[in-house]
């Protein structure tokens, strides 16, 4: 199957996993992989007192540190801004942090409908308890340099470089457990309801079960693309 077209999108709470797998399926069906925290992250390390727009990034700053969702008009233009620089390189894309709202899933959908078509558009639920999500996120480290994501048995054996590039581990702002548990609520009360949504829009779903093993969940996600 030609994958040059496709749009995978992987949705589920903090800890389900949603990012390794996307650099799975990056790695193997040759995809962009557009994380959208480094996106986000990308504009608030780079924006200078000077920027016209420098204190509404603070501000969005101020949110995404503490773990609220940022401002849905705000991710959608850039996010809508990378997906067509890569759309017009005729590129895939795998998404595994958008849309996070009802707002963005209607902003968002219809563009990627637009530019790559609906049949080319596959979500995957990835689902995990409360509990679990805590859980995997109180351990999860990422590298320094690039920000890849450190499966969780790697870390409970104590690795202290990343496998990919060798650089430095870090504990994320966001995985700090005190954010985590806003960090998981505000998934149920904005991010769930969008599932509703693709539904109604005739899109196709697969449910995964989060609670299995990596490879187990990769296994799964490659039966039902």
């Amino acid at each position: 199957m030609n994958y040059d077209k496709k749009i995978i999108i992987l949705i589920g709470p903090i800890g389900s996993g949603k990012d390794t797998q996307a650099d799975i399926l990056a790695d193997k069906l040759h995809l962009f992989r557009l994380r959208t925290s480094q996106l986000l992250e990308d504009k608030f390390n780079h924006v200078k007192p000077d920027n016209p727009d420098y204190n509404k990034l603070q501000k969005e700053k101020t949110l995404w540190a503490g773990g609220t969702l940022n401002t849905p008009e705000w991710v959608l233009s850039v996010v809508q801004e990378k997906v067509k620089e890569v759309a017009s390189g005729g590129q895939g894309i795998i998404f595994s942090g958008s849309p996070r709202t009802l707002f963005e899933a209607e902003g968002l959908m219809p563009f990627l409908e637009k530019l790559y078509g609906k049949e080319s558009i596959k979500i995957f639920l990835i689902s995990l308890s409360a509990e679990e999500s805590i859980k995997r996120n109180s351990k999860r480290l990422i590298c320094k340099q690039n920000l890849h994501p450190i499966a969780p048995d790697l870390v409970e054996k104590g690795i202290t470089k990343c496998p990919i590039d060798s650089s430095e581990l870090v504990t994320r702002v966001l995985d700090k457990p005190e954010t985590i548990k806003v960090r998981y609520q505000e998934y149920l009360n904005r991010t769930a309801p969008i599932i509703d949504y693709f539904k109604d829009q005739g899109l196709k779903m697969a449910d995964i079960n989060g609670e299995q093993s990596i490879e187990k969940v990769s296994q799964d996600i490659f039966e039902n693309l």
